[in-house]
């Protein structure tokens, strides 16, 4: 049996790499149907066992061994199904902007839950910081005091100036990367700073809609600076699947840190008595954006957990 790891992923068609060699593959009609809830059964990342087909020009994935990890989003359509970004993955970067476009809390919130959730390292890159002036400045500082201080590794990018880029280098070396983000955010651009030659396409950002426009279609797996990246096509919204909501508290690492002094083993941290979360949100311990994301996201599909009050 032949094995490789996914490199790209159509949706219908899969690049495997096996060796020095890439295979043109598919998967089986059976083998589809085996996770119907999600949009790709198979993902960049996978390592996967095929069979060359007989006049060896394309292979069927016969199984995907078993994951280290994946990182998941929830469509935000009606649809209740899953897409995995990309499986496998040793950190998680996410490509963030201040305007042209807007990353909001909330969306960076909620992918950084995706990836407690599932044991994968993030690390936040604020990029464009050529186009800000001291009112922005102020905002990315402020955004990045209250990540840095839960622990998360931040920095200050421009994709356009090459600044800032050779502290990412390290990172990357001898691991496999993903890359998310909204659209129009620079990863394509970034990727193609990491490795001449790639030329990835981009496209400017719509001046109408300060949005940015769709040019990864597909997700694809690049070497560059000694490792391996995961270029995504850019997201609008971050679904989180509903099992995450059970313990949601243990993927923010400032609530799960407190919670231990709260008064019942089950505090859901929004109307209990004697709380430790709500508390240091009262005092301004823990930043009151972060728990209003956390409020917010237990409270889209429960109204019991909705409190005006930190809304």
């Amino acid at each position: 049996m032949n094995q490789g790891i996914v490199i790209k992923s159509t949706g219908s068609h899969y690049l495997v790499k096996q060796d020095e060699k890439i295979i043109n593959c598919k998967i089986r009609g059976k083998f589809r149907k085996k996770e119907f809830r999600l949009t790709n059964p198979v993902a960049v990342g996978d390592y996967v066992e095929f069979k060359l087909q007989k006049d060896k020009s394309i292979g069927v994935i016969t199984a995907i061994l078993e994951r280290k990890n994946f990182l998941l989003r929830k469509s935000t359509n009606l649809s209740k199904q899953s897409h995995i970004i990309a499986a496998n993955i040793d950190f998680a970067f996410l490509m963030i902007t201040l305007i042209k476009p807007v990353t909001y809390l909330m969306f960076i919130d909620r992918w950084l839950v995706a990836c407690e959730k599932n044991h994968i390292k993030p690390v936040l890159l604020f990029n464009k910081i050529d186009l800000y002036d001291n009112e922005l400045i102020n905002r990315l500082n402020s955004h990045i005091k209250i990540y840095k201080k839960i622990g998360y590794k931040c920095f200050k990018i421009s994709v356009k100036e090459n600044f800032g880029i050779d502290d990412i280098r390290k990172i990357i070396t001898g691991k496999i990367i993903v890359i998310s983000g909204n659209s129009g955010t620079g990863k394509s651009s970034f990727v193609n700073l990491l490795e001449q030659g790639l030329n990835l396409k981009t496209k400017e950002i719509s001046d109408y809609h300060k949005q940015g426009k769709h040019t990864t279609t597909f997700a694809e797996m690049f070497p560059v600076s000694g490792g391996y990246i995961i270029d995504t096509p850019g997201i609008k919204g971050f679904g989180l699947n509903d099992d995450i909501k059970e313990n949601l508290g243990d993927f923010f690492p400032e609530i799960k840190k407190l919670s231990v002094n709260c008064k019942f083993n089950n505090c859901t941290h929004t109307h209990e008595p004697e709380c430790a979360v709500k508390e240091a949100a009262d005092k301004g311990e823990i930043n009151i954006k972060r728990y209003n994301n956390y409020i917010n996201i237990l409270a889209e599909e429960d109204d019991k957990y909705r409190q005006d009050k930190y809304l």
